[in-house]
C-alpha cells in the first residue's frame, strides 16, 4: 500500500483529503477518499492511448452520424443493441462482457466503439483506445527501451489490466507469427482476468479466424456480444 501511496499526487483534486488518497475519522481510523480510486485509474492507463482521437470526441447518439443510424432500417438494431449495452455498462465492465462489431467499411463500426469507449472514461473507468496496427507499432516500440519508454511487461500489463480495451480493425494488419502471438497474448490475458474487451472489423467470422487465429477468435466470441452492421459507406452518404 505506501508503494501505491507514494505514487499518488500530493494534492486532493475532490479538495477532501490531504492528498495521501486517505480521510481521517474522529475515532482514529481511516477510509478511503474517493480521490484514490480516480488517482489509481490515472496511474493504470499511463503509458497506453487513453483519449478518444478528436474526431469522435463529440460522439453522441443525438448527433449525425449516430442518429441517423438510429432511424435506418438496416443499422436500428444494432445501434439500440450498442444503446442497451451502454445502459448496462457498469454492470458489464464488472462482469468482462464485450462487444464484436463486424461490418463493411464506413457502416459506423467505429462511431458506436468509439460511443462505448467515451461513455467508460465518462463513468471513470480506466480504457485503453487503439487502432490494431497503431497497437502493434505502439508494442514495437518497447523494443527499442528509449529513455522513459514502459518495457514490453509493462506496458503489456497496464494493457491487459485497464477496464475497458478497445481495438479498431481487428484483421487489418499483416498476418505474421509475431502478430498472431501478440494478439493472442492480449486476448488470452483479459479472457483469464475478466476484462471487457470492444472490437470492430470488416471480416466475417470465418476470414478472422484465418486472419488473426482459431484461439483468438474464439476467445473473443465467448467475450463479446456479436453485432453486424449492414448498410452502404457513411462516408459517401456525407460527401
Amino acid at each position: 500500500m505506501s508503494g501505491q501511496l507514494k505514487s499518488l499526487p500530493r494534492s486532493c483534486p475532490l479538495g477532501v483529503c490531504d492528498g495521501s488518497g486517505w480521510i481521517s475519522n474522529p475515532d482514529d481510523s481511516v477510509s478511503p477518499c474517493d480521490c484514490r480510486e480516480r488517482r489509481i485509474q490515472q496511474a493504470r492507463t499511463r503509458g497506453v492511448r487513453s483519449v478518444l482521437p478528436e474526431k469522435y470526441q463529440g460522439v453522441s447518439m443525438d448527433r449525425p452520424p449516430l442518429a441517423d443510424m438510429a432511424r435506418a432500417p438496416e443499422t436500428r438494431t444494432s445501434v439500440e443493441a450498442v444503446a442497451q449495452f451502454i445502459a448496462e455498462l457498469r454492470s458489464n465492465i464488472a462482469e468482462g462482457r464485450g462487444l464484436w462489431i463486424e461490418g463493411g467499411v464506413g457502416t459506423g463500426k467505429t462511431t458506436l466503439a468509439m460511443l462505448v469507449s467515451k461513455t467508460a472514461i465518462e463513468q471513470g473507468h480506466s480504457a485503453a483506445i487503439y487502432s490494431l496496427p497503431r497497437l502493434l507499432a505502439r508494442i514495437r516500440r518497447t523494443y527499442d527501451g528509449g529513455a522513459g519508454e514502459l518495457s514490453y511487461l509493462e506496458f503489456f500489463r497496464r494493457l491487459t489490466s485497464v477496464d475497458l480495451l478497445h481495438l479498431d480493425d481487428l484483421g487489418a494488419e499483416k498476418r505474421s507469427d509475431w502478430v498472431l502471438e501478440q494478439l493472442y497474448a492480449i486476448v488470452d490475458e483479459r479472457y483469464a482476468s475478466n476484462r471487457s474487451i470492444v472490437v470492430t472489423t470488416n471480416l466475417q467470422l470465418a476470414e478472422l479466424e484465418e486472419q488473426i487465429g482459431e484461439r483468438t477468435v474464439s476467445r473473443l466470441v465467448e467475450m463479446c456480444e456479436t453485432l453486424v452492421l449492414y448498410g452502404d459507406d457513411q462516408r459517401y452518404r456525407i460527401a
